[in-house]
């Protein structure tokens, strides 16, 4: 079995248009749908890491700041 970490070093392509594309899926909702929204999206990326080890380390970063 391969073991999966984190990667915490700059990874995305094209991290201004990553940045934008957040903003515009928000544009016209709620606070409330805002927050709903970034629920599934967390669960949709979970499910696609897939493994519960790299996510608590994503855990820890995350609290970490």
């Amino acid at each position: 079995m391969t073991t999966m970490q984190l990667t915490t070093t700059p990874n995305l392509e094209a991290p201004d248009d990553f940045y934008e594309a957040l903003i515009e899926a928000h544009q016209g909702l709620t606070t409330e749908e805002s927050h709903a929204f970034n629920a599934r999206l967390v669960l949709v990326l979970a499910n696609h890491v897939g493994s519960l080890a790299v996510l608590r380390e994503a855990f820890e970063a995350a609290r970490a700041g």
